[in-house]
């Protein structure tokens, strides 16, 4: 058995498949100030009636890390940056006190200057006599040679509890993302290994040894407590799960709209030719800027439960959400009151939605049926108008897939796929609007839980190497070791993929090994004089985001 379960503004949504097949779901409130008590009462649902011993795996994708880096929650970090020459780390040094060090490591990964021990010490001990548990240290060009930052931490390491180094998030070169990528690592560490520990201590308490996997950004999952160490990796979870559900429980082979409609925000990503799209770069979050690699997906304040109210002789529309529909007991009109008393939605007591709906019409002069629709057309013509401006956007740069990138690729979507609780009530309106074939797939209330409990472990891998300098390294898994002259792109090739096959095997729970794929792949020659003296090579493997299993009766897009 599997469980996917999917932490949402307003829900936890969960799903068990026992050999393939949907077999129980479930659907709790979220309460934000405990998400661990409304993880543990999803799962408790879902597993009434069934051996808790029997669940081998449970996917969880959390908005745990990216509420707390937008809500501002985190907690403080001291970073120790060395920058080298040339450039001033103040102009996008981020976290809540910062130690700029001397020394510099160079682009072929040669010490050119080593740093001040004293320093790093005396930074320690400061920052850490003021209360700071947590710190990161990024120097440039730490991917070609990650010593300093090893001997920075093993020197900090008496003063904090947890350390982020730059080498280990990310094999791409990008200073200013590498730092803010370590700061927001080591900024959200306490809050997610403390639900991590808390998780795994209850399902023991419940006889329960599964395998937690947490959904990452880019589509795959990440052991729970490989997350621990990079919770980072985490943020952008529930949108992912998202598109992966989408993309599992709708045949599509085209360019496509996907929406996912909850009860806080909407959702919106898009298919090129059935491929996601991607951000290979890194995405940004709470104002940083990443090099966490991502599922292209917008959010808006837009939902279900998005608080109404009567303005300036105009319906406002959010951004805000007060609690449940009005029809459920809640406090304030929404859409899905709209959506009732439409006759579109079949939830609540049909009576006071009407009723809420009478309330505003007298402030706008307008029946309650008037209203609801006025309601209704303003909450598709919001999406539709996010959409278009979007698609503007994404087609003014290259366009990239999980899989590929696509010269010249210009996104013209003529069918969108909604999932999400509102999702089939909107349907008819959402197809009027932009005048496109309009899906809503079976189990479109729990996609997301789908998405989750169906995504597989990835992973993704840089070698760099350099045989003029003798090594070889793998940033992301703090591996260095060394090569002779003779080592060749060939040879370095099926290094990576042997690293990024047996890495990813380590994670996978499933007894068929993952197969790994070289990405990218660059080798040239370094000259001094007019001699060849060595060759700078650099590959790229991972083990692609996928499915573990397509669910009985459902084909994969």
């Amino acid at each position: 058995m599997i469980a996917g379960l999917d932490v949402g503004g307003t829900n936890v949504d969960a799903a068990l498949f026992d050999r393939g097949e949907l077999i129980s779901r479930a659907k709790v409130p979220t309460d934000t100030a405990s998400l661990f008590d409304s993880v543990w009462s999803a799962l408790e649902q879902l597993l009434e009636g069934v051996d808790p011993a029997r669940v081998e795996r449970i996917n969880l994708s959390t908005t745990l890390s990216t509420n707390a880096i937008v809500e501002g929650t985190i907690d403080p970090v001291c970073m120790f940056i060395e920058s080298g020459p040339g450039i001033d780390p103040a102009l996008f040094s981020c976290g809540d006190a910062v130690v700029y060090l001397q020394g510099s490591i160079d682009h072929r990964g040669r010490e050119v200057q080593p740093f001040d021990s004293e320093a790093v010490k005396r930074g320690g001990e400061t920052f850490s006599a003021k209360g700071m548990e947590h710190a990161g240290v990024v120097t440039k060009f730490c991917t070609r040679n990650p010593e300093h930052e090893r001997r920075i931490e093993a020197l900090l390491k008496p003063f904090f509890s947890h350390i982020t180094m730059g080498h280990t998030v990310s094999g791409n070169l990008n200073f200013p993302r590498r730092i803010a990528t370590a700061y927001l690592n080591s900024a959200v560490y306490r809050r997610f290994s403390a639900f991590a520990r808390a998780l795994s201590d209850a399902c023991s308490k419940k006889g329960m040894s599964p395998a937690f996997h947490i959904l990452k950004a880019d589509g795959g999952t990440l052991p729970l407590q490989s997350a621990v160490n990079t919770p980072v990796f985490t943020i952008h979870s529930g949108p992912t799960a998202s598109v992966a559900g989408a993309c599992v429980l709708s045949t599509i082979e085209e360019d496509a709209l996907l929406l996912d409609i909850g009860g806080t925000t909407t959702d919106i990503a898009f298919l090129a030719d059935g491929d996601a799209l991607f951000e290979p770069y890194g995405i940004s979050v709470g104002g940083y800027t990443t090099l966490v690699r991502a599922v292209y997906s917008h959010s808006i304040a837009l939902g279900g439960d998005s608080v109404v109210s009567a303005e300036n002789g105009g319906i406002r529309i959010g951004p805000k959400r007060a609690g449940i529909p009005k029809a459920l007991g809640g406090p304030m009109p929404t859409p899905t009151d709209a959506f009732l008393s439409l006759g579109l939605m079949e939830v609540g007591d049909k009576r006071i939605a009407l009723e809420a709906m009478k309330m505003l019409g007298q402030k706008l002069g307008l029946s309650p049926r008037e209203t609801a629709q006025k309601i209704a057309g303003q909450f598709v013509e919001a999406i539709r108008s996010c959409v278009y401006e979007l698609l503007q956007e994404i087609n003014a740069r290259p366009v990239y897939t999980i899989r590929e990138l696509l010269f010249g690729k210009k996104i013209r979507p003529r069918m969108l796929s909604a999932i999400g609780g509102p999702a089939k009530a909107v349907r008819p309106l959402l197809g009027e609007i932009f005048g496109w074939n309009c899906v809503v797939p079976e189990f479109y209330d729990i996609a997301n839980a789908v998405g989750a409990a169906l995504s597989k472990t990835t992973i993704e891998i840089t070698l760099i190497a350099d045989t003029a300098e003798g090594y070889v390294t793998v940033p992301e898994i703090d591996y260095t070791a060394t090569v002779g002259q003779d080592y060749t792109l060939d040879e370095a090739e099926r290094e990576a993929v042997e690293i990024a096959s047996r890495v990813a095997g380590e994670m996978e729970i499933s007894e068929e090994m993952p197969e790994a794929e070289v990405t990218e792949k660059s080798s040239f020659n370094m000259v001094r004089g007019f001699s060849r003296v060595g060759r700078r090579i650099r590959v790229k493997a991972q083990i692609r985001p996928g499915n573990l299993f397509i669910p009985q009766g459902v084909h994969k897009c």
